[in-house]
């Protein structure tokens, strides 16, 4: 997963906040994710626009991080809804 991706949401994933967090629910699996406040933050930007590199410039806009980090973040991130199959690579 590189910043040059993009992503896009699977048909059967809902997404929805509750309690300051954000509980995603795969209705093909029935599971259910939780995402810590980063998280919840990423799956916004995602929902938004699939596109990982405007999702890295956004939140580098926004937050006082280190860009390298907030790249293996979101690259980090992403690959593992890829791979719990919430997003697809497109």
């Amino acid at each position: 997963m590189t910043l040059n991706d993009t992503i896009s949401i699977a048909e059967t994933v809902f997404a929805q906040e509750v309690d300051h967090e954000m509980v995603i629910l795969d209705t093909e699996s029935e599971q259910y994710f939780g995402l810590d406040e980063t998280g919840a933050v990423i799956w916004q930007y995602l929902s938004e626009n699939g596109a990982l590199q405007q999702v890295f410039e956004i939140m580098f806009e926004k937050y006082e991080v280190d860009a390298k980090q907030l790249e293996a973040d979101i690259c980090r991130f992403t690959q593992e809804l890829v791979d719990a199959r919430l997003v697809q690579k497109q």
